[in-house]
């Protein structure tokens, strides 16, 4: 039975922007990072370029997000890789280790001619509006609003991560988080460093809503490809019944000759690895699996309608 393949993440974007020239160089310094954080680099660009697009940014902003957000985590190659891959919860002095990695970013980008453009992406992706981020605290429109965009993008993917989402079923639920750090933390206030960011959450609203744009792309993305696999599950269920069809008739047959006639049908219909002894059970897993993608089809719609009543 042939596998139904599906990228969570749809980089075609990044493609109407010819960006694959303009980054290369940017690139080549994605390899020293461990595979994990380096598709986590490749996941939050992507994300950054489209909601880039659902902000309504010109093409040369775009571009140049695009490459702060593959940029913003080149810091973490000199992170220690016991902190940096500690499936636990960093201790508070491992965390300021880890913290460390926006502002070795800054100055790798810094120290190098063709990076200098783009240090702000690695500095301030960990800033908050509500100045509870990090490395400085920053508060409201003082904060970049390309680190904004790429904030959103960094929590979203880190989340979808974490969850090991392999579909968008139940993906509400991680933007109803979201939402949640768009909302003020009442607690700030009694934070003196903070005061000011008080009636601001942490993630850019505006951001937040373009997200859920690119999520609802993704989903009905998702859909196209369940439903393409739906197709090739009917085609091979209708193939079998043929099979089936003929099998009840060979067995209904009053003389050999009109035995092997349906027999041969038969023969000619089966594919690599099935036979006369499993066809049953193959027809069995097709038809589950088509009742399965059908009722994944259902909560992904189910999906999108819950996305489009959030509210920000």
């Amino acid at each position: 039975m042939a596998n139904q393949k599906f990228d969570f993440y749809d980089k075609t974007t990044l493609k109407s922007y010819n960006l694959d020239i303009t980054m290369r160089y940017q690139l080549t310094m994605l390899d020293s990072l461990d595979p994990f954080t380096r598709v986590h680099s490749e996941n939050v660009a992507s994300i950054t370029c489209r909601l880039c697009e659902y902000l309504h940014c010109d093409k040369n902003f775009t571009a140049y997000c695009t490459i702060c957000a593959y940029m913003h985590d080149i810091g973490k190659m000199f992170i220690p890789p016991k902190i940096l891959n500690k499936p636990d919860e960093l201790t508070p002095e491992e965390f300021e280790v880890m913290k460390t990695h926006t502002l070795i970013g800054y100055k790798m980008c810094m120290d190098d001619i063709k990076l200098r453009p783009y240090a702000l992406g690695p500095k301030y992706h960990h800033e908050a509006l509500d100045g509870s981020g990090y490395p400085e605290g920053l508060i409201g429109k003082a904060i970049p609003y390309e680190d904004q965009i790429i904030k959103v993008a960094d929590d979203y993917d880190a989340l979808v991560t974490k969850r090991q989402y392999k579909t968008h079923i139940h993906i509400s639920d991680t933007l109803k988080d979201l939402i949640k750090d768009t909302e003020p933390n009442i607690k700030m206030a009694a934070l003196d460093n903070a005061a000011q960011g008080v009636k601001l959450g942490k993630l850019n609203k505006k951001v937040v809503k373009a997200l859920f744009k690119v999520v609802i792309d993704d989903t009905y993305y998702e859909i196209s490809c369940v439903t393409g696999y739906l197709d090739y599950l009917k085609d091979q269920i209708r193939r079998i019944e043929q099979i089936l069809e003929y099998e009840e008739k060979m067995n209904k047959a009053h003389t050999e000759k009109k035995k092997n006639y349906y027999k041969e049908g038969m023969e000619i219909l089966l594919q690599d690895g099935e036979n006369f002894e499993n066809i049953h059970t193959i027809y069995h897993e097709y038809q589950t699996a088509l009742i399965n993608r059908k009722e994944i089809i259902d909560k992904l719609y189910n999906e999108i309608k819950i996305i489009k009543k959030l509210q920000v």
